[in-house]
């Protein structure tokens, strides 16, 4: 999604943006390392020069080894080798982390959209990360139709542990509300629906830097997150939302039901939030920062 948004606004702005579309076999435990054989190929038989090739994950800068390109990107979301543990089984995690250290390797210069993950980059492996967020395109909003609220809550991602989702289920039945999961929908579904809820609740036990948050924020839709990886760069306590310790379902639980409640509270929420994204993520204020960054490569 990254990837597709920069694409996009740089073509906008006159730049010849290639996106490279691999296949992958959509099964646990297949799709990453799927996706990074049949990149590898294409990679191979792909003979054109480009200027640059940014690598959007750890399986795209193993391809990014095989496309020639005078300067090499690789963006980091979240704990690569952090996530492959909490996840996968040791023999897997072992790749994982080889792969990692073999996708920095091919790198010329790394980024990340999260300043939580840039220091613990540096803490553990002493690699300096560029800060490069992700926008929100306010844009693509405007096609999103206003409706009533509804009576639920909404969470929105994947289908996964780190996504804490069996969290937010374990407590379903003793919230007053609705809940309802998106976790393979359209984007502009997902947005009708989240534009209706009442809250966003993110129950993650590990995160980068969700763009669904942002867009709860421009949506004026309250949200309750754990304060895990990057989260807090977003939602201050009591200020754009509600922060609450992962892996707590009482907590979370506490923390929904009261924010339903308390609908002073969610008006505070809502305007600071939604000031708060558009003063400090916008396209109008990174476009020339991507511009700049790309740019300042070829120097």
């Amino acid at each position: 999604g990254h990837a597709f948004r920069v694409s996009e606004k740089l073509n906008q702005n006159g730049f010849d943006i290639e996106l490279m579309k691999i296949p992958h076999i959509p099964i646990k435990n297949l799709k990453n390392p799927s996706f990074t054989i049949f990149g590898k190929i294409k990679a191979m038989f792909n003979k054109k020069p480009y200027d640059l090739v940014h690598a959007w994950n750890i399986p795209s800068g193993i391809i990014m080894k095989n496309i020639n390109a005078k300067k090499k990107i690789l963006s980091i979301h979240g704990m690569y080798s952090e996530q492959v543990d909490a996840i996968h089984s040791k023999s897997i995690s072992k790749l994982g982390k080889l792969a990692e250290k073999n996708a920095i390797k091919n790198a010329d210069i790394l980024t990340t959209d999260s300043k939580f993950v840039q220091k613990k980059y540096y803490e553990k492996f002493g690699l300096k990360i560029e800060y490069l967020p992700a926008p929100l395109d306010v844009e693509k909003f405007i096609n999103i139709p206003k409706s009533k609220l509804k009576n639920q809550i909404v969470f929105i991602g994947r289908d996964s542990s780190e996504k804490g989702i069996d969290i937010l289920k374990s407590i379903e039945s003793s919230i007053n509300s609705k809940v309802i999961y998106c976790t393979n929908t359209d984007w502009v579904e997902t947005m009708k629906i989240l534009q209706q809820s009442k809250l966003l609740v993110v129950p993650s036990r590990q995160e980068s830097l969700p763009q669904v948050i942002k867009e709860a924020f421009y949506l004026k839709v309250p949200v309750i997150a754990t304060n895990v990886g990057g989260i807090s760069e977003l939602v201050e306590h009591n200020q754009t939302g509600i922060l609450v310790p992962s892996e707590n379902p009482e907590k979370l639980k506490i923390a929904i039901n009261n924010l339903l409640e308390n609908f002073e509270l969610q008006e505070i929420l809502k305007e600071n939030a939604y000031n708060f994204i558009l003063e400090y993520f916008t396209w109008e204020k990174f476009l020339p920062k991507y511009i700049e960054f790309y740019k300042n490569l070829l120097k």
